[in-house]
């Protein structure tokens, strides 16, 4: 009985909702007496009709009941694995996908692109001289390499330590400190900063060593560079990414030490000498054809108008890529799911796409922005899901601010689930960053990022770090927000 109730008053709470808006839409429509010198010239027109705000509470009900998503990501994370590009589960998760979206009826498209294929291969490493070391011994450095990561000589390197904080510490340094040394950069994540809800900025701190590291270490003559992993991961879990050699310094092997073993190194080196032996056997093998996964759903009105709702299919190979991103790929395909089982009309057309080669060079979405740049226009709108499959708080926009007030009533629906928020950013996605800076108007829903970056990239990113609660959540607000587009009764600034 408390549950008829608690429905009858989230239906009411609907229908005055509805009452209340489509009140303001008809005093906005209504035109002032053609005697008065007041008169409006033009009336504003609603931005959503009551029946696609009515279809909008129906996607997000069927989104928070649906396990479509969860099964769709466990598919691919557990039955596929780990998935980096080039690679042959790569392989099969575009085949797999596209069969899925065929099944789901979307007119389903592969769209070749050339992918990088980095191996990872043997990576180990062990401190072979510290201060008060007893005889015969080493102490084991739990370590992996970084993607696009050069190999050591087969039999590794030896070669002392020179513990740095940052950038302009490295800078201060005689280039005889550095020269034939291992650098390690311990510059920390900062974990308050993300148990505040900030994961994104304290990774974007951290995340520049990682990229930039190895090549400054190199100008000042290291041979090789390590880095202070980047994430808030306890119990010794290496944190991998990729690395961005620069074209005038030279490449050296590059890798990521545990926070732990990074605490580690910079105490023995505070007290004396310290030298490690480093084994890394990567390979960058010749580029490999693959495609991103395109499926559509045509508008029933506006077929040529496009909204692009996405995730990336590849990962990083330490796990099984469930967070990163089988997640967004999977509350994407789960939009797709959704209308056709509600048997909706969308009026533009829903474009569901699987990047590929997110994590290692973004050569999906160069691709796209080659293949389809002159289409933009076209491009009425693009949406991706990368940062987890956490609780969400709301929508992110990369639009002019009308945009904003103009999603408020989305925002109401979206706010049962404590999804409300809207939010001006000045990023939403890797993968539809060229759409952005051609003006396509972009969005993401904001996730909790508390917790993300404690698996993010390491061993730990697989199937049950997710809520199949919170996964459907998220498929509620991507659903909710794509249909929201795809249906809405006039064009979005740009």
């Amino acid at each position: 009985m408390a549950e008829l109730r608690s429905y009858l008053c989230a239906i009411c709470s609907l229908l005055l909702s509805l009452f209340l808006y489509a009140q303001r839409v008809d005093a906005q429509q209504t035109p002032a007496p053609a005697s008065s010198p007041n008169a409006s010239p033009s009336p504003t027109p609603a931005v959503f009709s009551l029946q696609t705000l009515a279809e909008l509470k129906r996607l997000q009900q069927a989104a928070l009941t649906s396990d479509y998503a969860y099964r769709q990501v466990a598919h691919l994370s557990n039955n596929i694995g780990p998935r980096l590009s080039g690679s042959a589960q790569a392989a099969k998760a575009v085949e797999y996908v596209a069969g899925e979206l065929k099944t789901l009826g979307c007119e389903v498209q592969l769209e070749k692109v050339m992918v990088p294929h980095w191996v990872r291969g043997e990576e180990t490493a062990a401190l072979v001289q510290f201060p008060g070391q007893a005889q015969s011994t080493t102490q084991k450095i739990v370590l992996c390499a970084l993607g696009a990561s050069v190999a050591t000589p087969p039999d590794g390197i030896e070669a002392e330590m020179i513990v740095i904080r940052n950038f302009d510490e490295l800078k201060s340094l005689p280039r005889d400190k550095v020269a034939g040394k291992i650098v390690l950069f311990n510059y920390p994540f900062d974990k308050q900063m993300a148990a505040e809800g900030r994961g994104g900025e304290a990774y974007g701190e951290a995340v520049v060593y990682r990229s930039k590291g190895p090549s400054e270490a190199a100008r000042q003559g290291a041979i090789a560079c390590l880095i202070r992993s980047v994430g808030g991961a306890d119990y010794r879990l290496p944190h991998t990414g990729e690395t961005d050699y620069a074209n005038d310094a030279p490449k050296i092997p590059a890798g990521a030490v545990t926070a732990e073993d990074a605490d580690l190194i910079a105490d023995l080196v505070r007290q004396g000498p310290v030298r490690m032996k480093l084994v890394l056997t990567s390979q960058t093998l010749p580029d490999v054809e693959s495609a991103n996964v395109i499926g559509d759903i045509k508008g029933s009105e506006h077929p040529e108008q496009v909204i692009v709702v996405s995730g990336h299919l590849d990962s990083w190979d330490l796990g099984t890529g469930a967070i990163d991103d089988g997640a967004g790929v999977a509350v994407s395909m789960e939009v797709a799911n959704l209308v056709k089982k509600l048997h909706l009309k969308p009026k533009r057309t829903i474009r569901v796409i699987a990047w590929m080669n997110e994590e290692n060079g973004l050569a999906g979405s160069k691709q796209y922005a080659k293949d389809h740049e002159k289409e933009w226009m076209n491009h009425f709108a693009a949406m991706e899901t990368d940062g987890g499959a956490d609780h969400p708080l709301g929508i992110n926009i990369k639009a002019k601010p009308e945009v904003k007030k103009m999603f408020a009533p989305v925002a109401a629906i979206l706010q049962g689930s404590g999804a409300g928020m809207l939010n001006l950013v000045e990023h939403c996605g890797a993968d539809i960053e060229p759409m952005e800076k051609a003006g396509v108007p972009a969005f993401s829903p904001i996730q909790d990022s508390r917790f993300y970056f404690n698996y993010h990239h390491t061993a730990a990113d697989t199937l049950d770090k997710i809520a199949p609660k919170e996964l459907g959540e998220n498929s509620a607000v991507v659903a909710v927000l794509a249909y929201a587009l795809a249906n809405m009764e006039q064009p979005l600034p740009r």
